[in-house]
C-alpha cells in the first residue's frame, strides 16, 4: 500500500523543491523524530548530511540507545530543519523550514559507509587531517544511517 501524505494547508507559503534542497544542503542541524518507547514520539537534534544527487539524508548514531532501538523497531522517521530566519524591516522574522518523511536504515556496505561518513564529516570538521584521524579511530564503532526521502515539503513563515 502506497503512503499518502497530507497536502500543505497553507500552500501559498510553500517552498519550491529547489529551495527545500538548498535548505537541507546549507543547514547544520535538524530534528529527527522517531517512534520511541511506549509509542511516544522521540525527537532529538542531530547533525546530518544531505546527498542531493541521491536525495537522501545521512547521520550517525551509536549501536545502542533510545534512537537506535526506536529505528530498529520502526524505520519510519520524520526530520525537520529550519534556518535562523531573517528580519525584513520590522521586528518579525521570516523563517524557512523543511519537513521530510522517510525510512531510515543502516548503511551496511563498508565502502559506502566510509564514503558517506567522509562526506558527512567534511560538512563539520575544520580540516581533512582531523576528519581522517577521526574516521580511522572511530568509524567501526558507529552506525551510518540513511533516510530515503518519501515526502518533502517546505514553508516560508512570517512570524509576527
Amino acid at each position: 500500500m502506497e503512503q499518502s501524505f497530507r497536502p500543505m494547508r497553507r500552500f501559498k507559503q510553500a517552498l519550491s523543491e529547489e529551495e527545500c534542497r538548498s535548505l537541507l544542503e546549507t543547514e547544520k542541524r535538524g530534528t529527527l523524530a522517531v517512534i520511541g518507547d511506549g509509542g511516544y514520539p522521540y525527537a532529538l537534534p542531530i547533525n546530518f548530511y544531505y546527498d542531493e544527487a541521491e536525495n537522501k539524508l545521512y547521520f550517525h548514531c551509536s549501536r545502542e540507545g533510545h534512537k537506535a532501538e526506536a529505528m530498529n523497531s520502526c524505520d519510519k522517521v520524520c526530520f525537520t530543519v529550519h534556518d535562523a530566519g531573517e528580519q525584513r524591516g520590522d521586528w518579525s522574522y521570516y523563517v524557512k523550514s523543511v519537513i521530510v518523511f522517510g525510512r531510515a536504515k543502516q548503511v551496511e556496505d563498508p565502502t559506502v559507509k566510509y564514503e558517506k561518513a567522509r562526506a558527512f564529516g567534511m560538512k563539520y570538521y575544520p580540516s581533512m587531517e582531523e576528519l581522517d584521524a577521526e574516521l580511522k579511530r572511530d568509524l567501526d564503532r558507529v552506525r551510518i544511517m540513511e533516510i530515503t526521502i518519501e515526502h518533502m515539503s517546505g514553508k516560508l513563515v512570517h512570524e509576527k
